[in-house]
């Protein structure tokens, strides 16, 4: 793939999954991370494996209940952790992607109600102030990662903290996580003249299954309300689409999900790597570049992830090529990491973590992804 050196090519972490050692709304709940991968400690180590890789970017996320343990009180020491990050992303060639929010809130924003809580974006808008000014060298932000999952899993299905099932509380939260971006937005924005701002939300490929007008009926519904609705309401404070992509849905009568599923990975989730091309051509409407901030797989024999990349990669190529403003595809996960409810059992990871000895090794996989960028850059 032609490649004019402004592609970005690497992968992508979040903080609670791969740092260690946080104490948030999450390990209060009963899912504590733990010493997670130790990449708190071992960056540099993880880093410079991305750049022998042949990665020219990374995208992370900052800790909201490492750099404000206590409401109103910012710690300079992890501030200055997070800048010496940054500065070991630049040393090795790898621009930084920095996302403000990735499911984890600080466990006092969560005792006043979290994003459910309207007054509570006073919160996020002087994190926002504090982070944009501590680091004006970052160009690329993400205020907030995939709102439309985060919401389904805290608010709908109970599974994720705060474990509410409410309607009206799931509609709460995506409305302010919306109006918590406009704030970021704006913020970051009068910080650094230079930032490109955007979301990464996670986009769902929707098909209707056979010719019945009443499929293609919900498919258009789930299309709207899933993919389009956040994104629709945010649409003049994006300076670019981030999209997430692991997931295809076919649509049957009041059946959702009804996949042939013949190529699953390890959590059972269908490999449709088609699916990346049709939602890409469905994004152009925003008329702004898009980066795939993340599209991975569980795949702990690591016997599906080459191909997975190879095919993933060729069906972003035809949307480009079909003139889609793709301009970075970012791997999940640089390392292996805590999934969320589904623990440590779960291997995302370009590169194997032992989490007895937190010892790297680079998976098979790789090889391919590496030869893939090398080839892009070169042509």
């Amino acid at each position: 793939m032609k490649n004019d050196n402004n592609f970005f090519w690497g992968a992508a972490t979040s903080a609670y999954q791969v740092e260690g050692g946080i104490k948030n709304d999450w390990s209060a709940a009963g899912f504590d991370a733990g010493e997670a991968s130790d990449h708190h400690n071992r960056f540099k180590e993880d880093f410079d494996l991305a750049k022998k890789l042949g990665h020219n970017a990374h995208r992370l996320s900052i800790e909201w209940a490492r750099v404000e343990p206590e409401e109103g009180k910012f710690d300079i020491k992890e501030i200055e952790h997070y800048k010496k990050v940054f500065a070991s992303l630049r040393e090795n060639g790898l621009e930084p992607f920095v996302t403000l929010w990735h499911f984890t809130n600080p466990i006092w924003f969560s005792k006043l109600g979290g994003f459910e809580n309207k007054e509570n974006l006073k919160y996020f808008e002087r994190y926002s102030e504090v982070l944009s000014r501590s680091f004006p060298e970052i160009k690329y932000w993400v205020t907030i990662n995939e709102p439309m999952i985060y919401a389904m899993n805290a608010y709908l299905r109970g599974l994720w903290p705060p474990q509410k099932r409410s309607f009206l509380g799931y509609l709460g939260a995506i409305r302010n996580l919306a109006k918590a971006h406009k704030l970021a937005y704006k913020i970051i924005h009068s910080n650094i003249s230079s930032a490109q701002v955007g979301v990464a939300k996670n986009n769902t490929y929707f098909e209707a299954a056979g010719y019945n007008p009443w499929n293609f009926l919900l498919k258009w519904g789930a299309d709207w309300w899933w993919n389009k609705r956040f994104l629709n309401k945010i649409r003049n404070y994006q300076d670019f689409v981030g999209f997430n992509y692991y997931f295809h849905n076919r649509i049957k009568g009041f059946k959702f999900n009804q996949n042939e599923n013949r190529n699953v990975s390890d959590l059972g989730w269908e490999i449709y790597p088609e699916g990346l091309c049709r939602v890409l051509k469905d994004l152009r409407k925003y008329n702004k570049p898009i980066y795939i901030t993340e599209n991975g797989l569980a795949d702990a024999k690591d016997e599906k992830r080459a191909q997975f990349i190879k095919e993933h990669v060729a069906w972003m190529k035809k949307a480009k090529d079909e003139g889609v403003d793709v301009r970075g595809y970012l791997h999940w996960s640089l390392i292996d990491n805590f999934e969320w409810d589904k623990g440590f059992g779960p291997r995302f990871g370009l590169i194997e973590v032992d989490y007895k000895t937190m010892e790297r090794k680079v998976r098979r996989s790789v090889v391919v992804y590496r030869d893939i960028i090398e080839s892009g850059i070169r042509n």
